[in-house]
């Protein structure tokens, strides 16, 4: 063997062995993809969320496009442009004193007021008002889904994936493969492709005081074991008198429990909780490996 032949080998193995070392680390590691959603829908939830990113543990942010305060959110999504940012799809208008409308014409999508459904599936409590009781066509869901990812994508630098709301696209196996396809053809990434854990279930609800969920919060945290990808997706918001407005039929205490979703994820026990953990917080983007 000449020397540089025994040169190439000896580097070939320390690239196989440093990289043999590297996912090793990787299956040590624990990874906590903490995602916000409905940015766009008021302004107390665009300016939480936005805090949730630059205070907190938030690292993907999900944004409405049919809703009232999408262009402030825009704004604030593009002065931050290290956030990343997902087009959260929406078919949905379920708060009693505020409605979205669809950015298409879309008559089978709509109540006789021209207004998304409140709901996706049927309520007992509130017969007719989901989508599943419409007479909806599937070409009328894909204009809208395709008008929604074009609008964000024209408007904000940092789109990199999509999401849901209120599970749109997943309570019908033609709805998801239409979604799918659209996601590929903007090259977008929608987590269906790739499995995350779920999130240890926490002994509180959205009533409960910020003390009470944030020691659940870090409680749960050290649940978290290595080699997973975890997500938890919440609602960031501020207890302010447009929130105090925000509510439906059981759920009213919109504003109280999106303050204090905004306090765990910015408050500093939780912080150094994660740091300590060696928890790596994620993005949509670091899961789809970009």
């Amino acid at each position: 063997m000449n020397q540089e032949i025994m040169k190439r080998t000896i580097a070939l193995l320390f690239i196989i062995f440093f990289a043999g070392h590297i996912a090793v680390q990787s299956q040590d590691e624990i990874r906590l993809l903490v995602r916000g959603d409905d940015i766009g829908s008021f302004t107390a939830a665009n300016h939480a969320c936005i805090a949730s990113c630059n205070q907190g543990i938030v690292r993907s942010l999900e944004l409405m496009t049919p809703c009232a305060w999408f262009p402030e959110a825009v704004t604030l999504l593009n002065e931050n442009p290290h956030i990343d940012v997902g087009v959260h799809i929406t078919l949905t208008s379920e708060w009693t004193n505020c409605k979205w409308r669809p950015l298409t014409d879309a008559p089978s999508l709509t109540d006789d007021q021209g207004y998304f459904y409140p709901f996706i599936w049927p309520n007992r409590n509130q017969a007719g008002l989901s989508i599943q009781e419409a007479k909806w066509e599937l070409r009328e869901i894909e204009a809208e889904f395709r008008a929604q990812i074009e609008l964000a994508k024209k408007l904000v630098k940092n789109v990199t994936h999509i999401s849901t709301h209120m599970g749109c696209a997943e309570w019908n196996d033609d709805i998801r493969a239409t979604l799918s396809a659209l996601a590929k053809e903007y090259g977008l990434f929608w987590e269906t492709t790739v499995p995350l854990s779920r999130f240890p279930r926490m002994n509180v609800t959205n009533t409960d005081p910020a003390e009470k969920r944030i020691a659940a919060f870090i409680e749960a945290l050290g649940k978290l074991e290595p080699g997973n990808t975890y997500l938890f997706v919440e609602h960031p918001g501020y207890d302010t008198p447009e929130m105090q407005k925000v509510g439906h039929v059981g759920y009213e205490h919109v504003a109280q429990d999106r303050d204090g979703v905004t306090q765990i994820f910015t408050d500093r026990r939780v912080i150094d909780f994660i740091r300590q953990k060696g928890i790596r917080l994620v993005s949509y983007n670091d899961v789809n490996g970009k």
